[in-house]
């Protein structure tokens, strides 16, 4: 076999790979990410608590929650996720950007150049964000191992097929997120799982 075939060989067996894989499918609902200095004017004498690890490592749902105004409407018990980042960011779907009455743009998180603000509340204290509001855009964690052996870098899209009998979907436009200690897992919003009636355990097939 010359380096040709080699590579075409190569090439064949990614793409088998990709079909082959199954990817958990994990569903985001609206959630904030602090800064520490952000977090402790809302929870000035309250250190924040771990309520359950996510499956990214590191990553962890908090007990604390706040509500999250717009100009229309408000939304409570949003709850924080750690652990702090260096800018404060709120996640909600385009049904809660609806709610809360302001225009909310489509975005791989920390992407937050020209984003609404919103204003924070907890029982402690208030926040306004002058930024940092943004629906996130699908993607797929995986480790830079699991990206080599599917052929895929960051940045790249993909279509993933979700099977559910009642409702099958393909989502396009799915970006690939690989980083050193990511686990595999496709993000969603709620909307996007709703469309597709996905809840519970559920995975996806990369298509293309």
């Amino acid at each position: 076999m010359d380096d040709k075939d080699f590579q075409a060989t190569v090439r064949e067996v990614l793409t088998n790979l990709k079909t082959i894989v199954k990817i958990p499918v994990g569903i985001s609902n609206h959630h904030i990410h602090l800064t520490e200095t952000d977090y402790k004017k809302l929870f000035p004498h309250e250190a924040i608590k771990v309520k359950k690890e996510l499956n990214q490592p590191g990553e962890f749902a908090s007990e604390q929650m706040v509500t999250i105004k717009g100009p229309r409407g408000k939304i409570a018990r949003v709850r924080i996720l750690g652990p702090f980042r260096s800018h404060s960011q709120v996640e909600v779907s385009l049904t809660d950007a609806r709610k809360l009455g302001i225009k909310v743009p489509i975005r791989l998180s920390g992407n937050l150049d020209n984003t609404p603000g919103i204003d924070l509340e907890s029982e402690y204290g208030s926040l306004h964000l002058n930024d940092g509001v943004i629906v996130a855009k699908r993607h797929i964690h995986m480790s830079e191992k699991e990206a080599a052996l599917l052929g895929v870098k960051k940045g790249d899209t993909v279509s993933v097929s979700v099977d559910n009998a009642e409702r099958p979907i393909v989502f396009q436009n799915v970006e690939i997120r690989p980083g050193k200690n990511f686990k595999l897992e496709m993000h969603l919003d709620t909307d996007e799982a709703n469309a597709g009636n996905i809840s519970g355990k559920s995975f996806g097939k990369i298509i293309s």
